[in-house]
């Protein structure tokens, strides 16, 4: 599949650039663009609808994970109740709160067995998340293999155990950015038709973070362009950084009058 697309180019670093239309200005419409006029005239090709409860699980699953996009990715190791280590991606993910600090991972549920992190986390209350880099995305990908219970999918990854501080699971120390998590919440996801628990929220309570120190920058948050995160889009897809562009926060105190020129209301 692979075989026949050009070769990764690890030379390859993100950059920074100017918003996409920096001379956009305050009730302008998307046709005051040239980009935005052409990105409207795919309207013309009209719309597709979709009436969740009709349509096949599989499409719905297709549809959502190349459309919302890109998902960053929780690589989530885990311990049973019986000491067996499980590591696995997660790209149902994401920073939820930050007093307290916390994430929250979604684990599908199969048709035969709940999914090995769903229940090592509810026995034991702890994981750690780690956040994937470009260099060993393929150490990463093989944890997603479909092995039996019983099988520890460090030992397929060929990736490091890093011991963590509070919790029992690992981190992974090819990681340059993980976490250590107290589970908060379990939350099973009902199916409003057929009654069943077909997914699991767990909710996690971050208790300690570990950085490496060439990732951050000298205001202290981590570089992006060192860091080389990865996130997945939809199909078998993972996707890279691409560049960034830097576009701040309206203040209203500089923008009110500017919105009164347009005679719109600033009260």
């Amino acid at each position: 599949m692979s075989a026949e697309l050009p070769p990764f180019d690890t030379s390859y670093r993100p950059k920074f650039t100017q918003p996409p239309n920096p001379g956009w200005g305050i009730g302008q419409g998307i046709h005051s663009t040239t980009d935005g006029n052409e990105w409207m005239q795919g309207e013309k090709k009209g719309w597709t609808v979709v009436e969740t409860a009709k349509e096949e699980p599989m499409r719905l699953y297709q549809l959502m994970i190349s459309g919302i996009v890109p998902r960053p990715i929780a690589f989530v190791s885990s311990v049973s109740e019986t000491g067996i280590e499980n590591i696995a991606p997660f790209s149902w993910f994401n920073m939820i709160n930050f007093v307290p600090p916390m994430v929250n991972i979604t684990c599908l549920n199969g048709p035969v067995r709940v999914h090995d992190t769903t229940n090592n986390v509810r026995a034991t209350k702890q994981f750690t998340v780690n956040i994937i880099s470009e260099p060993w995305v393929e150490q990463a990908n093989i944890t997603s293999i479909d092995a039996p219970e019983s099988v520890s999918e460090w030992s397929l990854s060929g990736l490091t155990k890093a011991p963590s501080i509070h919790v029992k699971p690992a981190r992974v120390k090819e990681s340059a950015f993980s976490m250590e998590c107290e589970l908060f919440e379990a939350i099973d996801l009902i199916d409003p038709v057929t009654g069943k628990a077909t997914s699991t929220m767990l909710l996690g309570y971050v208790k300690y973070i570990h950085i490496r120190n060439d990732m951050l920058t000298e205001k202290g948050v981590v570089d992006m362009t060192l860091f080389r995160p990865l996130s997945r889009m939809g199909d078998v897809t993972y996707a890279r950084v691409g560049n960034g562009f830097r576009l701040a926060r309206p203040v209203w105190e500089q923008e009110k009058d500017k919105v009164a020129a347009l005679g719109l209301p600033t009260e």
